[in-house]
């Protein structure tokens, strides 16, 4: 396919994830490298930071949703090694093959005031333990809140990556879903009742049926997940369209688009290797905002079908 028209919204931006359309026609977007949490006019215009979510400098703000509060819901990696790749920003250390920063203790959840910026950390473990990266999320309609943990690789292995349910109001964290090869994006079905899942280390989409909010159907064996796609790449995060089919950011590929039929999945080409994350906004969910962290910018394109409406 050839590379669509698009528009640049913001520039400049220090590996921008997590974008977030908002009703009053601004676009919300963290800055993993910065550590902060941003807004842009949906046609461009000058950054706001709303947050700085990194204290000391001391982590990595990732993916990021609104929440049936109003506030956002930031994950956060807990930071990056960072190095470059063909003069663009990566997060890994090229001689090592490690992402872990120096003096890693783990990441959270934020929750962020949007009018005041003020934040404050939800969870950093589930049962005594860390979480090692957390990296994106999705609300449900009855206000909890799907989130993966990515994990982090070391010069030597991998973590096992899972995928939690959590509550807004910092009651309740459970792992669900577990174990994962570096999940990453997280999207609902239009009627809730399957969870996406994009695995960045295999290039492979996953399907788990629900129960319910916060129940994967039980399985006999392994995580229970269908492989709805599996692609050479690395899949980043994702968001739905309306009638379900799923748009996943796909590292060197572009936007993975996937109906959820069965039909043959198909690549829309970015410019940029590193293309993160898409969300979808403007007049009837036909813009998609994409974020090409590897030379900092988010753009917009006029996407041909309709996105889903968030739940918040």
């Amino acid at each position: 396919m050839e590379l669509p028209e698009h528009r640049v919204v913001a520039d400049g931006l220090r590996f921008p994830e997590g974008p977030v359309a908002l009703a009053d026609g601004t676009v919300l977007f963290v800055e993993v490298q910065g550590g902060t949490l941003s807004r842009v006019p949906a046609n461009g215009g000058p950054v706001e930071v709303v947050a700085e979510l990194c204290p000391g400098g001391y982590g990595g703000a990732n993916g990021a949703a609104i929440g049936p509060d109003g506030a956002v819901y930031v994950c956060n990696n807990g930071g990056f090694f960072w190095g470059e790749m063909n003069g663009r920003l990566m997060p890994i250390n090229m001689a090592t093959g490690t992402n872990v920063p120096p003096g890693f203790t783990g990441g959270w959840i934020d929750r962020v005031d949007l009018m005041t910026g003020t934040h404050q950390v939800l969870y950093s473990a589930c049962d005594g333990k860390a979480f090692t990266g957390p990296n994106d999320l999705v609300f449900d309609s009855s206000g909890g809140f799907w989130f993966t943990d990515h994990g982090k690789v070391h010069a030597d292995r991998w973590d096992k990556g899972a995928v939690y349910y959590a509550s807004p109001d910092g009651s309740s964290v459970e792992r669900k879903i577990f174990p994962l090869n570096g999940p990453n994006g997280v999207g609902l079905s239009p009627d809730e009742s399957v969870l996406y899942v994009a695995e960045t280390n295999t290039g492979r989409l996953w399907a788990f049926d629900l129960d319910g909010p916060g129940a994967p159907r039980p399985v006999e064996r392994g995580h229970g997940g269908r492989c709805i796609a599996n692609t050479l790449g690395h899949l980043d995060s994702l968001a739905v369209e309306a009638d379900g089919t799923v748009c996943a950011a796909a590292i060197s590929q572009g936007i993975l688009v996937a109906p959820v039929d069965g039909s043959a999945h198909h690549h829309m080409p970015m410019p940029d290797y590193a293309c993160t994350n898409i969300c979808f906004g403007g007049p009837e969910l036909r813009t998609a905002y994409i974020t090409l962290s590897g030379i900092g910018q988010l753009i917009a394109v006029d996407w041909p079908r309709a996105g889903l409406a968030l739940a918040y």
